[in-house]
């Protein structure tokens, strides 16, 4: 899907790259703060140029590096970001129809690149899956651009943040603009009483289990919203 050249000259794929511009300030001061903390924990440039090139995935890096500094067990490490990622399984049984005809490696590469905004802007775009080839093409298309643009932001503002460490305090909470831009899309997709219900639910019950061990109040959230939505749509 992403080394298609098919794709890059279809017009989603531009539409799905500005979209992704759009929230592209938030994603670059998260990318750029996980950067500087990953340094600030004691980890040394190498390793922390490796994890902020290869390990796509900002709350769990968070979450792993102080426990990887402390001389944490590797199993708790991994346990840690097992349960902060496990969100992506429900992102990804709602985009199995979009995906599932891709070849094995495209899909492992699509599950690589999405993000939380990703998916977000992408089921924002495509409410529904048609299964019709055309609209399938649109769908690649449009990924493909959402994903290249947040992986170019995410890794190049954490690399300056690694080089820059020394220049941008920790207390100064540029992260917290990541947070920012992903609920101002998400306040945009509570179009019903049920997506808002579903917000709400998920929120106030991450909010109560948050002295969880491994980041598991986010997981709980996801689970009262889904419960939520499915006790309600069987009425």
């Amino acid at each position: 899907m992403f080394f298609l050249p098919s794709n890059y000259r279809h017009p989603e794929f531009r539409r799905g790259a500005l979209d992704s511009l759009a929230v592209a300030p938030g994603i670059a001061a998260w990318g750029l703060m996980t950067g500087v903390a990953m340094m600030n924990s004691g980890m040394g440039t190498t390793a922390a140029l490796l994890m902020g090139l290869i390990v796509f995935a900002g709350s769990s890096q968070l979450a792993a590096i102080p426990l990887i500094v402390a001389g944490a067990p590797m199993w708790v490490v991994l346990a840690t970001g097992f349960c902060v990622n496990l969100r992506f399984v429900v992102f990804s049984a709602h985009l199995r129809p979009y995906l599932v005809h891709l070849p094995l490696w495209q899909r492992l590469v699509s599950g690589y690149l999405t993000t939380d905004l990703t998916y977000v802007l992408f089921v924002k775009r495509f409410p529904r899956h048609s299964g019709e080839a055309a609209q399938s093409h649109s769908e690649q298309a449009y990924l493909a651009g959402n994903c290249c643009v947040t992986w170019i932001c995410w890794v190049g503002c954490s690399v300056v943040g690694i080089a820059l460490t020394n220049l941008v305090p920790t207390r100064w909470g540029l992260g917290f603009a990541g947070i920012l831009a992903l609920l101002g899309i998400l306040y945009s997709l509570m179009s019903s009483r049920l997506r808002l219900m579903a917000a709400v639910v998920a929120g106030a019950a991450a909010v109560v289990c948050f002295a969880l061990p491994f980041k598991l109040n986010i997981l709980v959230g996801i689970a009262a919203a889904v419960a939520l939505c499915l006790m309600l749509e069987e009425k």
